[in-house]
């Protein structure tokens, strides 16, 4: 019971940086640094934190059986996931990126049917159609010419594919965590999705100035992402995962529309709108009926 307590409060934590990163990231973007220069900067430095602290813990070699899953984990946890979710924020705005995210526990159910014939019944069939329809309306409505965001159509759509590539992540990660120490298995797939970023956000990440970066609007926002957003918030919830199911994990989603909005609006980087407000109803509306209610009624 400790343990799941623990397991609760990690996942807590690391939806509350999340949150906030909706809005932080948005920063740097793309005066300081463009997009993809920035999901290297991300995975560069994970994978640097995360190999430094190996050297003083004895790791588990990763068996032979295990390395093509561990490839999946990296390309589609620490590359598209990554890089999709960056790249939405760069073109959208920190609440369209806020609400879109919650649809990740509907693509957990529809992959989890796929992958292990996990039923789907009609509460789960209206859910994720309402799930559906409220990213529809964000993505089909927004304004491709927002002060805020650049193409925000463009990366409401990129939130999409985050969204489905965290999904799969999430499901096929669930065992290696088990297996293996947090740290080795971190080191190895920060280090997978290194190499299929570098090539993509290399000329972004040397086009910054980066002796000349202001401290409060560059560098300190840079260091958030790089240290909570990515070190800590793979290492809190792969821990959470050790003790939690998926769909539990995807369900603490449900806490980053509420944390990213609020300090969205807060910080002035952003404001609702009535078509924001019905999706996200849509969208709570479809998670609960596909994930919650079958959680709820299986207790």
């Amino acid at each position: 019971m400790r343990n799941k307590i623990f397991a609760l409060l990690a996942a807590t934590t690391a939806t509350t940086i999340y949150g906030v990163n909706h809005t932080i990231a948005k920063l740097v973007m793309p005066h300081y640094i463009g997009s993809l220069g920035l999901v290297l900067l991300r995975v560069l430095g994970a994978t640097l934190m995360f190999w430094f602290l190996s050297l003083f813990f004895k790791s588990k070699p990763i068996e032979k059986e295990d390395r093509f899953t561990l490839f999946k984990c990296g390309l589609f946890g620490m590359s598209i996931n990554i890089a999709a979710f960056i790249a939405g924020l760069d073109y959208s705005t920190p609440i369209n990126s806020s609400v879109l995210i919650i649809i990740c526990p509907i693509f957990v159910v529809i992959l989890s049917y796929f992958l292990f014939k996990n039923n789907i019944n009609s509460s789960k069939i209206t859910g994720i159609f309402l799930g559906f329809i409220g990213a529809l309306i964000l993505i089909l409505t927004a304004d491709s010419n927002s002060s805020v965001g650049r193409n925000i159509p463009l990366g409401n759509f990129l939130f999409i594919v985050n969204s489905i590539s965290y999904a799969y992540y999430l499901i096929i990660v669930k065992p290696m965590a088990q297996k293996y120490d947090l740290i080795t298995l971190f080191k190895w797939l920060f280090l997978v999705g290194l190499i299929f970023n570098f090539p993509l956000g290399i000329n972004q990440f040397l086009d910054v100035e980066w002796t000349n970066l202001p401290l409060k609007e560059a560098i300190l926002p840079m260091s958030f992402v790089v240290i909570c957003t990515t070190f800590m918030t793979y290492f809190l919830n792969g821990y959470a995962l050790t003790k939690l199911t998926p769909t539990e994990l995807a369900v603490f989603i449900y806490l980053q529309p509420v944390i990213g909005v609020l300090f969205a609006i807060f910080s002035k980087s952003d404001a609702l709108s009535v078509t924001i407000l019905i999706s996200t109803a849509l969208i709570f509306t479809g998670v609960y009926l596909s994930t919650v209610r079958k959680y709820k009624s299986d207790i």
